[in-house]
């Protein structure tokens, strides 16, 4: 049964009034890939009566309004990405078209939607229960950050959404605890997993610059992200306070990781994977058809790339499920009216991560001064692709299913790194879970900017590709690789991508198409190098292009068949 987005639905079931209301900046879609939707089954699993506005019109009452004031919070979400990623280009750009609203067309989602929606429900219900934020907008914007769209640092969003508390990172166990102490009328400030606003600072947490040095000064914003950043790992973080003004954020430690028997209960719940019918009847929505028949394997990145936001929400360990219950749901897809046989990815952040962590780490959390893939694997992490490899072949082997695809992209230098079983990794790839071609996502070739990114060296996406075309051609099939690519990251100029240029068509023999344009994401440290022009490593001055046709100027050397093609400069590979 889909949660109720509607009073008629609430009259069926004999609801007076709920105790959740969760507010979304997507369309409802009942499926495990989906925030919103995991954390209102949780809820209702755990007996709470939980209802979903999805898209409200930010304009009038009549949508903010229809299921009536919750007993217990609000519960609110930007959606599955930042609202102003969702709205832009990386050029500033209006998006016109958005795979996350019914009918393709972005005009549902306002820009910051957290405080839009936060104030539009303290518009309409001046006395209510409390406004939570949570999702990934929360998560990166919960301290102060430099936000792109403005070119300014903003507080935090705690305090430009007036609300009363955030939920970071995956929030299943802090939502849960949440609803359960307030249904109890307990206080729920010493929650793990938490923000929230007070006129003073726990006695024992660990002070940030404040705010307002953050804005003055570029070292003292550096300083407060570098400490951030360290305490997200839930064996080793303090809590943290912020000082915005006469008040302060407080953010607690981290909850603990899920357990997998946790994370398989969670994707045991009985999902629809269909759009709730008051949405579908507005269109298509585009995402339905890359995660309706998809399955997520873990969650969580040791990558730690120092652009993506993924490692800081989702965690840096993993959390695998079982394979029994990966294989559950993929029965449950395959009795599915209209599957046709494809289950079109089986992964999650890198896919070939699943069922390989360092047990240092599992024991001891991430280690602060040291990464798991850069510069290099570290040996305490023991790589093995044999859980995976199994996993895969007896995916093939259940009834109904024709073909699993591998999309969600992998790591080539984790994959290089399994010398025992990598051949035969790759080889049950291209002959069974390729639909023509393979994701990769070297961003770049050059030195320093692969180190600004903390991405692997060259060399070793050479020693991939040779390893795929060889595999490819005993194999006798016709498929090949995409790579993507990254214009204008922090250090990167023009003479860089002229290298990436040369290097393409030298080594991989191709003309490069799928080029994005570097996006300071909140609370990176790609956007930190951006903000401060200096690398936060190294503290050594960097270029940083800034202005928007330098920018589009830098991808247009990369995908322009007619650039002419200038020396590029010696560089070992």
């Amino acid at each position: 049964m889909l949660l109720p987005t509607t009073k008629d639905e609430l009259i069926k079931l004999k609801w007076d009034q709920l105790d959740v209301i969760l507010i979304t900046g997507d369309a409802y879609m009942d499926s495990p890939f989906i925030g919103v939707s995991i954390i209102g089954r949780v809820l209702s699993q755990a007996g709470f009566r939980v209802g979903v506005i999805a898209q409200p019109d930010w304009h009038t009452p009549s949508d903010i309004c229809r299921l009536g004031e919750p007993a217990l919070f609000w519960g609110i979400t930007g959606g599955c990405m930042d609202s102003m990623v969702a709205n832009y280009t990386a050029l500033k750009k209006k998006r016109h078209s958005d795979d996350l609203t019914a009918g393709g067309k972005n005009n549902r989602r306002p820009d910051r939607a957290l405080v839009v929606y936060a104030n539009l429900i303290r518009q309409y219900f001046k006395e209510t229960k409390p406004l939570i934020l949570g999702g990934v907008e929360a998560s990166m914007r919960r301290i102060a950050h430099y936000d792109y769209w403005s070119d300014s640092v903003r507080r935090s969003i705690l305090f430009d959404a007036r609300a009363d508390y955030l939920i970071y990172g995956m929030a299943e166990k802090a939502t849960l605890e949440v609803a359960r102490k307030l249904r109890n009328g307990q206080s729920i400030q010493d929650i793990k997993g938490i923000c929230y606003i007070s006129s003073s600072p726990p006695p024992d947490y660990t002070e940030l610059p404040a705010f307002e040095d953050a804005v003055a000064d570029k070292k003292s914003f550096a300083q407060m992200f570098n400490t951030f950043y360290q305490n997200n790992d839930p064996l080793t973080a303090k809590g943290l306070f912020q000082r915005h003004g006469n008040r302060y954020l407080i953010q607690n430690p981290p909850q603990p990781l899920l357990s997998t028997q946790e994370l398989d209960d969670i994707y045991a719940l009985d999902f629809s994977r269909t759009v709730h019918p008051y949405y579908a009847k507005q269109g298509k929505v585009g995402a339905m058809e890359t995660i309706q028949f998809s399955v997520n394997t873990h969650r969580g990145c040791y990558g730690e790339c120092n652009f993506c936001s993924i490692g800081l929400h989702e965690g840096r360990t993993l959390v695998c499920r079982s394979e029994k219950s990966i294989f559950d749901e993929v029965k449950k897809i395959a009795a599915l009216p209209d599957f046709k046989g494809y289950i079109m990815d089986i992964g999650g952040a890198t896919a070939n991560m699943y069922g390989i962590e360092c047990p240092r780490k599992l024991k001891s959390g991430a280690c602060k001064n040291k990464r798991c893939l850069y510069p290099g694997i570290c040996s305490n992490l023991k790589i093995d692709h044999s859980r995976q490899i199994n996993l895969l072949k007896n995916l093939r082997k259940i009834k109904g299913v024709k073909k699993v695809f591998v999309a969600s992209g992998i790591r080539y230098d984790l994959l290089l790194g399994d010398k025992q079983h990598r051949a035969e990794y790759m080889r049950e790839l291209i002959a069974h879970h390729i639909s023509g071609q393979l994701k990769v996502a070297p961003e770049h070739v050059a030195p320093e900017i692969l180190k600004r990114m903390g991405k692997p060296a060259s060399r070793l996406l050479l020693d991939f590709k040779n390893m795929f075309d060889e595999l490819n051609q005993s194999l006798r099939k016709n498929q090949f690789l995409t790579y993507y690519f990254m214009a204008a990251h922090p250090g990167c100029t023009r003479d860089d991508m002229r290298l990436i240029k040369a290097f393409a068509g030298k080594e991989l023999h191709i003309n490069p198409r799928q080029v994005q344009i570097f996006t300071p994401l909140p609370s990176t440290y790609s956007a930190l190098m951006y903000f401060t022009e200096s690398d936060p490593f190294t503290r050594k001055k960097i270029f940083v292009e800034k202005n928007l046709r330098g920018k589009q100027h830098q991808k247009d050397l990369l995908t322009d068949r007619h650039t002419i093609r200038k020396q590029a400069r010696k560089v070992s590979w």
